[in-house]
């Protein structure tokens, strides 16, 4: 049985300091006069209750003391700055920071991930369209198998996790490793082991890039994913492959 790979997007196949994470503080901004800092977002989810960036939103616009926006209205606003334009439209088109992301890996990536024997998937807290635009535009990558946004309840709920490894590594009891950047991402982990204990939950993180040039906030982010449950830190995405085998064995 093909040992399997998932993995979250933002922060892990993509950099998105300059997109998704730009859009939250500009959405805050637009409704309050008021920019949270870096720092202030990174511990929000730490919190591991915030994966998603309409909720995270709205949270720090409650705890500024602001007067909550209608959802929809707020969802417009983060879509504007994000897409800049329709979701559902032609990406050509789109005039917002999700044309500033930096990609973290390369279709070769995946390629080599099937060589050494395992599977793969994705399941993230993205938009469909977003998630679609960076895995087959940008990336290359043919009909991806997929969680997004709206596909599953949002992380740290187990259910996309748990679906997806169900589709791709249909027997029980194989190995399932999920690489993330956030403690909602480690704690999904941990309730797939409750949830199905018949597999072999693996739980991997690195720190999203926009720490990688501050060696003691990266390490103080580190220690948090390490207290929230992860099994194992990664310097960047690409150093999973080095520890694939290892993985493999010690769940054999």
């Amino acid at each position: 049985m093909a040992p399997l790979l998932l993995f979250d997007i933002d922060g892990v196949i993509r950099d998105v300091g300059g997109s998704y994470r730009r859009a939250l503080v500009e959405t805050v901004h637009h409704y309050s006069g008021w920019r949270p800092e870096t720092a202030m977002v990174d511990a929000l989810k730490g919190e591991g209750r915030w994966n998603n960036d309409w909720d995270a939103s709205a949270e720090l616009l409650r705890r500024h003391g602001t007067a909550l926006p209608e959802r929809d209205a707020l969802i417009a606003v983060f879509s504007n700055f994000y897409f800049g334009g329709d979701p559902e439209g032609d990406p050509s088109s789109w005039s917002g920071f999700i044309s500033d992301e930096p990609l973290l890996v390369k279709r070769s990536f995946f390629d080599d991930l099937s060589a050494k024997g395992w599977s793969w998937g994705f399941v993230s807290g993205a938009e469909p369209p977003s998630a679609r635009f960076v895995l087959q535009q940008r990336l290359g990558l043919a009909d991806p198998a997929l969680i997004a946004m709206g596909d599953a309840p949002d992380k740290p709920d187990p259910n996309g996790l748990i679906r997806l490894s169900r589709k791709l590594q249909p027997d029980s009891g194989g190995t399932v490793a999920y690489l993330g950047d956030t403690v909602a991402d480690v704690q999904v982990v941990l309730n797939a082991r409750k949830r199905c204990p018949e597999r072999h939950w693996i739980s991997l993180a690195v720190a999203p890039p926009h720490l990688w040039g501050d060696p003691s906030a990266r390490s103080q982010y580190e220690q948090q994913l390490l207290k929230a449950g992860a099994d194992q830190i990664l310097e960047s995405t690409t150093a999973v492959l080095d520890g694939l085998k290892l993985m493999a064995h010690c769940s054999s």
